[in-house]
């Protein structure tokens, strides 16, 4: 499964820049649906400290931002014998904590 992450900035060259998402374990997807993009979760960014959090389902996951050593380019072949870049990725998210469950405290009253 590709993720892909709009980072909603553009180099230099006007080529937007992407990050990779990095998971521990496994995502099980109710329904695969291959006609278009499949939304997997919301990812969201604490504004204090650029803490990433990633809401997948009932579960969310606390993650960091990682600098990638050496950048990479996504390029895409054409029908011919040339390459076009379609992003540039700089960095990653990492969640490598287990997912803490989503529970929502509702009182009844009888």
């Amino acid at each position: 499964m590709k993720v892909f992450v709009d980072c909603k900035t553009e180099t230099e060259g006007g080529v937007p820049e992407w990050a990779i998402i990095e998971l521990q374990g496994l995502i099980q997807m109710k329904k695969e649906d291959q006609s278009g993009p499949t939304v997997v979760g919301d990812l969201h960014y604490f504004s204090r400290n650029r803490h990433p959090v990633l809401i997948l389902g009932h579960h969310v996951l606390n993650g960091k931002e990682v600098k990638l050593e050496q950048p990479m380019a996504v390029i895409e072949k054409d029908d011919t014998t040339s390459y076009k870049v379609k992003a540039i990725v700089k960095k990653k998210l990492l969640f490598k904590s287990r997912p803490k469950p989503i529970i929502s405290n509702v009182s009844e009253k009888v």
